[in-house]
């Protein structure tokens, strides 16, 4: 990947996060969530947008994420509207579970040692 494309998925990383903490009035995200990265193809056509929602209620995590991905046109036009390029990409919102599996594994990890020291 070179230093442009680089450059432009930092600034998309810190422009959808700003767009929806700031911009976006839907009730639904209520949870804590991170954009962990962003990869844009090399045509600037389409960017995948990782994102993590940190919630101990599903239901409500799942909400958040689905209004994140559902108001991918309007970040997409407040970004046209911010940055001078000719072409912003479509942005793909994937659901990150890799912290949330992280977390699990330690979990699993803590009880097994807690039934070792026991025996």
């Amino acid at each position: 990947m070179n230093t442009r494309t680089n450059k432009l998925n930092s600034e998309f990383k810190r422009l959808i996060v700003e767009i929806l903490t700031k911009k976006v009035k839907d009730p639904r995200i209520t949870e804590m969530f991170t954009i962990l990265d962003v990869d844009t193809d090399k045509e600037l056509a389409t960017a995948k947008v990782y994102v993590s929602v940190y919630s101990t209620d599903t239901e409500k995590a799942t909400q958040t994420y689905l209004a994140i991905k559902e108001n991918e046109p309007f970040v997409r036009r407040e970004i046209s509207r911010t940055m001078h390029i000719r072409k912003v990409p479509e942005f793909n919102f994937i659901l990150d579970t890799s912290m949330a599996y992280g977390q699990k594994i330690s979990e699993m990890l803590y009880e097994i040692g807690k039934k070792d020291d026991n025996n």
